[in-house]
């Protein structure tokens, strides 16, 4: 306390909290862990969003055998003014030594959802790599309520473990 009986928050205000806190244990991690889980990417095509979160799945990898897996969860939102309806998928997958691989097929896990204006669809799936990061875009085919069709952008989006390095190009 100051001569008056105040706390020093004057011209020597004491410090509560070491200035390196958040450089210490446990908070290391919990930067790390929140950085990797919360990275989300976002695409708009005619006002249809689609962000996606990518996770590593740690428990899942076998660096011996090697084998990477992440899991991502997709959100679609339609903020235009017709119903439409995801018709098809097709991703392009490049893992880290630039080996690409091409998935099509219906719909998402199974489903072809129909999105009013401001509907929302979610889903969750996964995607394994023979490589410690890569990435991931692709884009989806809708069809309006009026018979149009039309593809929409999913973002491209990093696929990163942990232990590796990212580097932008």
């Amino acid at each position: 306390m100051e001569k008056d009986g105040k706390m020093g928050l004057g011209r020597h205000p004491r410090r509560l909290v070491p200035p390196d806190i958040f450089d210490m244990m446990p908070f290391q991690d919990l930067k790390k862990q929140a950085s990797r889980r919360f990275r989300m990417y976002r695409a708009v095509t005619r006002q249809i969003e689609v962000t996606v979160e990518p996770s590593f799945m740690q428990e899942q990898m076998s660096a011996d055998r090697r084998e990477y897996f992440w899991s991502y969860t997709i959100v679609i939102t339609n903020s235009g003014t017709e119903t439409v309806q995801l018709r098809t998928r097709h991703w392009i997958i490049t893992d880290a030594t630039g080996r690409k691989q091409e998935v099509r097929g219906e719909g998402v896990i199974g489903k072809q959802p129909v999105l009013a204006p401001g509907e929302r669809f979610e889903y969750t799936s996964g995607v394994p790599l023979p490589t410690a990061s890569g990435f991931m875009t692709g884009r989806y085919q809708m069809v309006s309520e009026s018979g149009e069709r039309f593809e929409i952008d999913v973002p491209t989006f990093s696929l990163d473990s942990p232990d590796q390095k990212r580097v932008l190009n």
